[in-house]
């Protein structure tokens, strides 16, 4: 099996190239293959072939169709232009192939765009990050020893709130991971519903003093943008990002389940683990139990576009990209050479090589965005399946193989 491949050359700077992936506790969600043919290059693609430096990239794809990922999808963006290739299948019962335009629901990547709207509205000093939570959503976060008055925005952004993790909460778990999930896939779930579950558990650690990824943290985060603009987040990502950067193929649903074309489907064991488990197709669901957490949908041109963007200095002023990219160590068990911004993570990869970006996981979708800190050289990628794979094992092929 070969993953097929085309590549198209860009006779002008683009504003794409971008970021990093993180571990795979970032993903944000506790959340038969035929042999194909190499695809020739696309129309017009006079620029590098497969084997002119992504040989290692596409040979990671498909080896992570081979561990039983049904499809997946990818692109790179570097000095030479643009290179996509797909592995695997879109549909598991028509058969029919990943796409290279495919959208998916891109999780915890949604978090990155949050962040930016925050950072830009600190920008125009309509929002002050050392302020208290409270101070933007009073009474939201209390109880349990819960004090959104003791809470930072910036420690929302960069996960040192200390808040539980509502994705994390056993009924949640249960109702919208596991067993519950056909019954209840359709189901809505308010913002303040998701900050009272979170805030139903006593907090992980004073604020401040430790790292815990916590989905609960850019619940609030949008919540905030609503409170501040009087919009709501998606509204906000729309006329601040989307728009101007003619993100055509990427969306921030509310309440609708479907998935807009073209698209393929969404595979998971529904966190059963084991081998002979029944794979569930899971695309269709409500994506408000994401929310500003995760429940944006896009494909790899976009996010290469958005990220290189925002590295380049597009979307923020040098004062706020600065701040993004201000670390913090993680906790323990994370790989060493990982530390996380605000909404932006940076990974140093075994090459010594430094990227900068966000992974996310949702149901039956497992996405990275990766960028070199000069945003010239990137690689979004999906996964259709959320059981097996490691999108990390690609990144390290492409920026060190």
């Amino acid at each position: 099996m070969a993953a097929r491949t085309g590549t198209a050359r860009t006779g002008t700077a683009r504003t794409a190239a971008l970021v990093g992936l993180v571990v795979a506790a970032l993903a944000g969600t506790a959340l038969v293959t035929p042999a194909v043919a190499a695809q020739a290059p696309e129309a017009g693609g006079a620029g590098h072939s497969a084997s002119a430096g992504h040989q290692a990239t596409g040979k990671a794809l498909d080896a992570l169709v081979a561990e039983g990922v049904p499809g997946v999808t990818a692109q790179v963006e570097d000095r030479k232009g643009t290179w996509r290739a797909t592995a695997g299948v879109a549909d598991r019962t028509t058969g029919r192939e990943r796409g290279a335009q495919d959208r998916y629901r891109v999780g915890s990547i949604t978090k990155t765009f949050v962040a930016t709207v925050l950072l830009q509205l600190e920008a125009e000093r309509r929002l002050d990050l050392d302020a208290t939570v409270d101070s933007y959503l009073p009474g939201v976060v209390r109880g349990h020893g819960n004090d959104g008055r003791r809470i930072t925005v910036r420690q929302l952004l960069n996960h040192t709130s200390g808040i539980y993790n509502y994705t994390s909460d056993p009924g949640f778990v249960d109702q919208v991971f596991g067993d519950g999930f056909f019954e209840h896939r359709y189901d809505t779930w308010t913002p303040r519903q998701l900050v009272a579950l979170a805030t139903a558990h006593a907090p992980d650690f004073e604020p401040g003093t430790g790292w815990n990824y916590s989905n609960t943290n850019y619940i609030l985060a949008g919540m905030i943008v609503e409170k501040v603009t009087g919009r709501t987040y998606g509204n906000e990502i729309e006329r601040r990002i989307l728009r101007p950067l003619g993100l055509r193929a990427t969306s921030v649903p509310t309440t609708d389940p479907a998935m807009p074309r073209p698209a393929g489907r969404a595979y998971s064991k529904l966190g059963v683990d084991s081998a002979t488990a029944p794979i569930h197709d899971v695309t269709e669901l409500n994506p408000s139990a994401a929310g500003s957490a995760g429940a944006m949908i896009s494909n790899p041109a976009d996010l290469n576009r958005f990220y290189g963007a925002l590295l380049k200095g597009a979307l923020l002023p040098d004062k706020q990209l600065k701040e993004m990219m201000t670390t913090v160590p993680l906790g323990d068990g994370t790989p060493p050479g990982f530390s996380y911004g605000l909404g932006l993570s940076k990974d140093t990869l075994s090459c010594g090589t430094v990227v900068w970006g966000h992974n996310g996981g949702i149901h039956g979708s497992s996405s990275s965005s990766s960028v070199t800190g000069d945003g010239k050289h990137a690689l979004s990628m999906n996964l259709n399946g959320d059981w097996t794979g490691d999108a990390r094992s690609t990144v390290e092929a492409e920026f060190c193989g």
